[in-house]
């Protein structure tokens, strides 16, 4: 455990663009920016294993500390290996600190100076999530990146997200003093809603605090587009250029292009494993949706052209027969598709970045790509 947690090193500045080409080398490996991790809520992302993760290049998941602390519980996972005995994934884990989660359980807990009191969604059982047992619960799950605990605001209440951030800055405190372990690196979260002066009031007061890195929380939770665009414009230029960025819970291709561009280095989201699940495949021309009628005797591929385990050996015809016959099957093509075209993405979008050409791929793929459209 003497390894240094994290060490990050910022490659090259697209030309016409805030986009950044980097490297974060972990104890668990190497992750190329910017990346996108694919989520694994339980230490598992839903319908793969670790070998489908490192065929498809996945070099960075994550966990939730919420849902591991109720079930099978911190102690256990710690009794296993950490997280990456205990599911058998050798790369690089983030875990969030599970506030997300809690506060949106609103009508079931209390918040206060101390912590969070909040009811288990699976046995109704009260549970007090503090900074110092947020820490001691991520260092028994062992990732290679972990979070301090937040408090997620409404994003347009601005009394509300005064005294969220209030909290948010002491827990940040409380977290750094907690944190024991040299092998995991842990990030602050920026908060402030949509204000920006909020928000560089936060990004200036946990940079004051020398995090190895910076996670903006608090958005894609419910505010416009332009008003998240906004946001990071207002946001990421207060945050130290030689330290990597991670924008929390957001995923959809566009919003991604959009962030990469403004200068965000990672990204995490349950969007592309979700909507595996439901039928909604992603293309470079939109979604699809595969129990559509038209493709019953669709012999082509998802998409044609990509190179993922489920285009080069399945028809859309045999997709849908599977969803329509509610095979398991289904969601775990489907998921491979999705998730590969998200990696597939960031590959080409650092490829873009590393010849200056960011802008020109991102308003060729957005020219294509129908915001929320179906194809």
């Amino acid at each position: 455990m003497g390894r240094m947690s994290l060490e990050f090193t910022l490659f090259d500045t697209d030309a016409g663009t805030e986009g950044r080409l980097g490297r974060m080398v972990t104890p668990h490996g190497e992750i190329a920016t910017p990346a996108f991790a694919p989520v694994g809520t339980q230490a598992t992302v839903k319908t793969l294993d670790p070998r489908d993760l490192h065929e498809l290049g996945a070099e960075l998941i994550l966990a939730n500390t919420y849902h591991l602390y109720l079930r099978p519980g911190a102690d256990l996972v710690a009794e296993m290996g950490g997280l990456h005995g205990f599911m058998g994934w050798d790369g690089p884990i983030l875990t969030d600190s599970g506030g997300y989660q809690v506060f949106s359980l609103a009508p079931t807990r209390q918040v206060s100076d101390e912590g969070v009191l909040f009811r288990s969604h699976i046995d109704g059982s009260s549970h007090l999530f503090t900074p110092e047992l947020v820490i001691d619960v991520e260092e028994k799950l062992g990732a290679d990146i972990i979070m301090c605990l937040d408090e997620c605001a409404e994003p347009r209440d601005r009394a509300y997200n005064e005294a969220a951030l209030a909290r948010t800055h002491a827990w940040a405190e409380r977290c750094r003093a907690a944190h024991s372990r040299p092998d995991q690196a842990l990030f602050g979260i920026v908060q402030g809603g949509i204000f920006s002066d909020l928000r560089q009031q936060s990004a200036r007061f946990l940079v004051g605090l020398d995090f190895p890195g910076y996670a903006i929380g608090g958005l894609s939770v419910g505010e416009t587009k332009a008003e998240m665009y906004a946001t990071l414009e207002e946001t990421l230029p207060y945050l130290p250029a030689d330290k990597p960025r991670y924008l929390m819970g957001v995923g959809a291709p566009e919003d991604v292009l959009e962030g990469v561009a403004r200068g965000v280095d990672m990204f995490d989201c349950v969007l592309p494993t979700r909507l595996a699940r439901n039928a909604a495949l992603l293309t470079r021309q939109g979604r699809i949706n595969m129990r559509n009628a038209r493709f019953e005797r669709d012999a082509s591929p998802v998409e044609a052209g990509c190179a993922c385990y489920t285009c080069r050996h399945f028809s859309r015809a045999y997709l849908r027969h599977l969803f329509k016959a509610e095979e398991i099957l289904a969601s775990r093509l489907a998921t491979i598709h999705n998730v590969h075209f998200m990696l597939e993405l960031m590959r080409d979008i650092r490829a873009a970045i590393a010849s200056g050409s960011l802008a020109a791929f991102k308003d060729e793929f957005l020219a294509g790509y129908p915001i929320m459209g179906r194809k």
